[in-house]
């Protein structure tokens, strides 16, 4: 009946949906209703008979509370949906899928802490993205304690629909509750479309119910009573030959009940009741008898009675419930377990006793209202019986409770405060709570806002009435709650939370504990207690004080076994075994030790230790890594490995190997003389020999090399004299083999300093199986601290196998680090220069068009030695300082003393050339009738051009092919004035021929010096960024001291504020996504409503930005207080019927979607017409935002008040991996957060990978060492001089190398370019 009512809502609209019905009124399949509805809208064929359907293009998540129904419901629904092609996994605590796993699965069934963590992360978004339907199961599990991880999922989804835009669907299935509007309400369910309330009349079996109430206060006189009215009850159902499930509350109390009730049969003669003689039952039984292992059981089995607990083996529990089912047993006594679990229902139920041991109270508590409504549902058999009976027995001060509790029923409360630190923490770390504001709003989303409204005294708040009168969003108590949750989380430093802003930020140690959901408490207990000089032996007694495990209590039974184990285990334990935490400890390495236990109680108290120990060991690991701390992260690593694959560091590293015999491990382990490295050395017959079995050694020859094992060389370059620039290459020095290794394995690169102590490095680097064979290279730079250590070491450690390590020292005996470098100039304080100091009308009238009133301070203390000296100079200044100005000083120079002066401007980039030509052009040939001409690469034609010229505009490489052959070409040989722009790129791609070009022309300009008396020589103006090595570089090109400026990154006309955030995900496209909200969030604090340029890795992620900023306005915009902007951005007075009119005629789709938002995306190769137009609209500030690949940043003229670096990396196609941009883009980019007349100051956020943060700050916020890079392509260059005639012999050859840069570094940083010896 409830079905049929259902299915309208359920298979034909998409409306969330609230069903609450008693247990057993068939819920699940409403589920499978609603998931053929999310099928239906993935069908692939129009026609009624074409069933495909778009597998990848959606996902159902099934959440369940216990680990038993999720299996439950595999089995169910794998059966059921498995014609339709689509896969059902399950995910629970001890059952986590790969990538591909996930990729693969259309329905994913899990427990709520299970999905939480794969929401948590930011790995799980790229397929969370995709989650169409979520279907909670048992959502009155509110109640419970583990109420707040359903309330978190909820709230996240519903928050997360909001932001993106796409509807995903909750179905909430429940049974009866009275609050069950509030329940609509959170989960955002329409009343009148999509809440479904049956009452107790929909039960399928109608139940009768008795409630016994028990005065007697001795507890061992009560303990009679209950068996004997069990007795009597069991009795009286035997009689009509009906089963009889019996709950207890403890599995002690499981085998003393069933014995108790055996015990009154035998007495009173009886027992035939239970069990006829000679019956078929008895011999089935009698043939069962044999395969039990239970104790208890195995004594009541015969009669039948028999017990269910989670302390009996798996068989022993499925011999039980099968044995039940098929109406063999008569009373069957059990724990809730099997309520919840195993749906086994009997035609009566008691409940014996509803009180029930709390270890983490230490007290009996009563039992919660779910589990007496959950195990009264298994009463009543649906297909044979007409009603079902519940008898509950509890003391006599109780009964008027759960009589009330039955009929009434008490409303589902929220159980979020006693956890909010926690799940405050989780949002946090996924940077969807960044104020206390949000915080506050995020808190509006979940259950317990609801219930406070409702039920304001039960939440702690006073004088309830007069509060929601003067507060009626409960803001304040929010606050408050919020407030009490952060201070917390700050004092255990899982957050740093700023009260003057009321700003919240993540630390290290709060995303270690999302990520592997550990609790604030225990969080707290471990950065207490890590040293960096751990033993295993405290490392296991931390461990084992975890809050995970505050409710494991030492059982009377136990003692003896665990006091016999304390004494096989191989890390001693200083507490009795008596003590929960000795406990904890013998079991976990009972567990790695593979030892076998007698009693089941400890079996599954094992299990349960066993799920939480990977994960945190994983998270001691990250904290040490955190910490910089060499030995504790070893250690760490190594336990978390042991636990894993269940062995000791002393056993043979070849037991990781499935299948290993244990025998031929138990023979190598005996000759522990032969280290495990000599191992690979050994051919295959000495194996065999080792192990006695000869046939043995071709098999673990084999398996010996593919025991995974990398082999590393390093190569060291000294940068500046506190950085070492490492280059590592790895190769895998084992058989890669797919079956054993999967298609990842995992390394830890560490770099230890030279007592081994700190890491001064870290990074992971994965070995992808389609690249196992070849060379692979990794670059980073570690610090150097003065005095200069003796070494350093390389460890190479595998993430997943133990005594897979590779330790290579750098020794730095021979290491000479370059000298320091001079100071920067300083910047003078002088009286800007009005424009009248050119002298003349005609040329100051160039820079009154542009809107300048006077000089900025850099052009105007170089303005001497530029304009009023021929001297060659060289001016580094950071980028956006005005240094285009400076060339021009130079130029107006020759042009007004020398009448056919000619010069030529070189850049290194084509967009460079091709923007200042346009910038001239029309500026000096309009005004002052100069001929500017850009050079095309054919050198026919360029020397032509370069004869009418008297300014040239060309790249280096159309300079290089020009130059080459300067003794023929006369316009070569006329120049006057020889200017290179952004210099600092020496250090960069084109850095060879930029260096080849400079050294030609000192050499030309000496040597027609030489022959022409009369002739100046060329006078050669360089400009690039900050420098540290600027004084060589002077000295190649032939400036004098003083006619040197190198100022540092620090002094800029216009200010510039440097934002790092750092991001710890290690996937590439992880990583961006997680970028997306901070990005919004830089954008949105600190543009001012000024223009703003954001920098992506590559022209897709262009696209995808611009939309993820365009929602992320709609939404978020919207709500933030104040903000008159619906959330757009298009500039101010603009009116959107103007920008939708002109986003029409653009031809992208995706840009005519953003460009309404006020945001705009370029990319190399767009239409022309699309790119002039956004360009045009950002220069007239209709869009204030503009979104470009990164290396658009030589391309785009236009700067901006806020520039945002979006990754500093991208991925090469050449080499198959991701690389860094290099540093001058990156300075080439914060250099256009600056609009001289305009702004105040600039700001730049660059969003990065955190193992990058401390070498970026180093190299942003000083001046770039720059290093030649000519050695690698020096036969080039030699080879077009000979064909120049320029070098005929060897002396020529060495003369020439003395004209370039390289020739000046060697000698100051000899181990950067392999100097041996000198």
């Amino acid at each position: 009946r409830v079905q049929s009512k259902m299915c309208d809502a359920a298979l034909y609209s998409s409306e969330n949906i609230l069903l609450c019905a008693p247990t057993g009124a068939g819920k699940t399949n409403v589920a499978m209703l609603a998931v053929l509805n999310t099928l239906g809208q993935f069908r692939r064929g129009s026609n009624e008979t074409d069933n495909t359907f778009d597998l990848q293009g959606f996902k159902i998540v099934y959440v369940a509370p216990m680990k038993a129904l999720v299996q439950e419901v595999v089995k169910n629904f794998g059966s059921r949906l498995s014609k339709y092609g689509i896969t059902v996994r399950e995910l629970s605590g001890d059952s986590s899928l790969t990538r591909e796993a996930i990729q693969k699965t259309q329905m994913i069934v899990t427990t709520p802490e299970k999905w939480d963590i794969v929401t948590r992360q930011g790995e799980g978004r790229a397929y969370t993205q995709l989650v169409k339907l979520i279907i909670l199961d048992e959502i009155h599990l509110l109640h419970d304690d583990r109420g707040p991880v359903l309330e978190n999922l909820v709230s996240r989804t519903i928050r997360q629909i909001e932001a993106t835009q796409e509807p995903v669907r909750l179905v909430g299935l429940s049974a009866t509750l009275p609050n069950y509007g509030d329940v609509a309400a959170f989960l955002r369910v329409k009343p009148s479309k999509g809440l479904f309330f049956f009452d107790h009349s929909y039960r399928p079996v109608p139940l009768q119910q008795q409630y016994i109430g028990i005065t007697e206060k001795n507890a061992f006189k009560r303990f009679q009573i209950q068996n004997e009215i069990c007795y009597e009850r069991c009795l009286t159902q035997r009689k009509s030959a009906n089963q009889v499930l019996i709950f207890v509350h403890s599995r002690a109390e499981c085998g003393k009940t069933a014995k108790a009730l055996r015990d009154l049969a035998l007495e009173r003669d009886e027992s035939n009741y239970f069990i006829r003689e000679g019956g078929a039952t008895q011999e089935i039984l009698r043939e069962e008898l044999p395969t039990v292992k239970n104790a208890d059981l195995k004594e009541v089995l015969p009669f039948s009675f028999a017990v269910h607990h989670a302390g009996m083996c798996k068989t022993d529990r499925e011999l039980v419930e099968d044995l039940f089912a098929d109406r063999h047993i008569a009373v069957l006594c059990c724990t809730a377990t099997l309520a919840w679990g195993v749906n086994l229902p009997a035609h009566a139920v008691i409940i014996k006793g509803t009180q029930i041991y709390d270890p983490k109270k230490g007290k009996w508590a009563e039992l919660s209202p779910l589990d007496i409504l959950q195990m009264l549902g298994r009463a009543g058999r649906p297909q044979y019986d007409s009603e079902g009976e519940g008898i509950i027995m509890t003391a006599h001060s109780e009964l008027q409770y759960y009589l009330s509790l039955m009929n009434l029923q008490l409303p589902v409360e929220s159980q979020m405060i006693k956890s909010l630190p926690d799940h405050l923490n989780a949002e946090i770390v996924l940077g969807n709570v960044q104020t206390v504001d949000e915080a506050v709003d995020w808190l509006s989303y979940s259950f317990l806002y609801i219930r406070m409204l409702r039920n304001p005294s039960l939440y702690g708040i006073t004088n309830p009435d007069e509060t929601i009168k003067n507060d009626p969003t409960l803001k304040q108590r929010r606050l408050d709650l919020v407030h009490t949750a952060a201070c917390i989380l700050e004092k255990n430093q899982l957050a740093r939370y700023d009260r003057r802003s009321g700003a919240l930020q993540p630390t290290p140690l709060g995303r270690i504990s999302s990520l592997f959901y550990i609790s604030h408490s225990s969080m707290a207990l471990y950065s207490r207690h890590l040293r960096s000089n751990m033993s295993d032996i405290e490392l296991l007694r931390l461990f084992s004080l975890s809050g995970e495990f505050a409710q494991i209590t030492v059982r009377e039974d136990e003692k003896l076994e665990l006091s016999k184990l304390a004494a096989k285990v191989p890390i001693p334990v200083k507490e009795s075994p008596s003590e929960p935490s000795a406990k904890v400890n013998i079991l976990l390495q009972a567990y790695i030790s593979r030892l076998k236990l007698e009693g089941f109680a400890l079996m599954a108290d094992m299990a349960f230790i066993q799920q939480s120990a990977a994960r945190i060991m994983r998270a001691l690991f990250e904290i040490a890594l955190k910490r910089r701390w060499a030995q504790l992260t070893k250690l760490t690593l190594d336990f978390a490995n042991m636990i894993a694959t269940r062995l000791w560091r002393a056993q043979s590293p070849l037991r990781q190997f499935p299948n290993f015999p244990s025998l031929v491990a138990r023979k190598l382990e005996r000759k522990s003389d032969i280290e495990w490295p000599r191992y690979f050395d050994l051919p295959s017959q000495d194996l065999g020999e080792l192990v006695g079995v000869p046939k043995m050694g071709k098999s673990l020859h084999k398996l010996v090399h593919q025991f995974p094992k990398l082999d590393v060389s390093a190569h060291v370059q000294p940068i500046t004299r506190s950085m070492l620039r490492v280059e590592l290459t790895l190769t895998a020095d084992f058989q890669f083999d797919i079956k054993v290794h999967g298609y990842v394995q995992l390394f830890h690169i560490i770099v230890e300093d030279v007592n081994g102590e700190i890491i001064m490095h870290h990074e992971l680097f994965t070995l992808k199986s389609s690249s196992s064979e070849e060379e692979h290279s990794v670059l980073f730079s570690v610090p150097v601290l003065d005095p200069l250590p003796p070494q350093y070491f390389i460890r190479v450690i595998s993430d997943r196998w133990l005594h897979s390590e590779t330790l290579l020292p750098i020794s730095f005996r021979h290491l000479i680090l370059p000298a320091k470098f001079p100071p920067p100039t300083e910047l003078l304080d002088l009286q800007p220069l009005p424009l009248n100091a050119l002298g003349n009308k005609s040329l100051y009238s160039l820079y009154e068009t542009l809107g300048f009133r006077d000089f900025n301070p850099i052009q105007t203390q170089t303005f001497h030695e530029l304009f009023k000296t021929d001297r060659n100079s060289l001016v580094c200044a950071p980028n956006g300082s005005g240094k285009t100005v400076l060339a021009e000083f130079a130029i107006l120079r020759m042009l007004t003393t020398e009448a056919n002066g000619k010069c030529v401007y070189v850049v290194p980039k084509d967009d460079l050339a091709l923007q200042r030509f346009g910038d001239w052009q029309t500026r000096f040939e309009s005004t002052l009738g100069v001929k500017v001409k850009l050079l095309t690469g054919d050198s026919t034609a360029d020397i032509r051009l370069l004869h009418e010229a008297q300014i040239a505009v060309c790249t280096v490489t159309q300079w290089d092919a020009l130059s080459r052959r300067w003794r023929q070409r006369k316009p070569v040989q006329s120049i006057s004035l020889f200017i290179v722009d952004e210099l600092h790129l020496l250090g960069g791609a084109e850095g060879p021929i930029m260096e080849v070009i400079i050294s030609r022309m000192r050499y030309l300009s000496a040597q027609l010096a030489g022959k022409d008396e009369k002739k100046n020589s060329i006078r050669m103006i360089g400009l690039g960024s900050s420098i540290a090595n600027a004084k060589e570089v002077g000295e190649w090109m032939g400036v004098l001291s003083k006619s040197l400026f190198n100022f540092s990154p620090k002094v800029r006309p216009v200010p510039l504020e440097i934002y790092l955030q750092s991001f710890d995900v290690q996937n590439f496209s992880a990583r961006l996504l997680a970028m997306a909200k901070p990005l919004y969030n830089a954008v949105h604090r600190l543009s001012d409503k000024k223009p703003v340029l954001v920098f992506v890795p590559s022209r897709r992620q262009a696209q995808l930005t611009a939309i993820d900023l365009m929602t992320y306005g709609q939404t978020l915009g919207a709500s933030h207080e104040g903000s008159q902007d619906s959330g757009n951005f298009l500039g101010g007075g603009v009116s959107s019927e103007w920008v939708a009119e002109k986003a029409r005629k653009l031809n992208e789709a995706a840009l005519q979607q953003v460009v309404g938002a006020g945001i705009g995306f370029l990319y190399d190769g767009m239409d022309d017409g699309d790119w002039e137009c956004i360009v045009q609209l950002y220069r007239d500030q209709v869009l204030r935002i503009l979104v470009c690949p990164h290396d658009l940043c030589w391309k785009l003229s236009d700067s901006a008040h806020l520039v945002i670096v979006m990754g500093t990396e991208s991925y090469d196609g050449r080499e198959k991996r991701y690389v860094d941009h290099p540093i001058s883009d990156l300075l080439q980019m914060m250099g256009k957060a600056s609009r001289p007349s305009i702004d105040s100051t600039g700001k730049c956020v660059i969003l990065c990978h955190t193992p990058k943060k401390d070498y970026l700050k180093k190299l942003l916020y000083d001046p770039l060492p720059i290093e030649s890079h000519l050695d690698h392509y020096l036969h080039d260059h030699v080879n077009s001089e000979i064909v120049t005639k320029t070098i005929s012999t060897m002396q020529d050859a060495v003369d020439y190398i003395t004209w370039t840069l390289l020739y000046r570094r060697l000698t100051k940083n000899p181990n950067y370019y392999n100097l041996q010896g000198t």
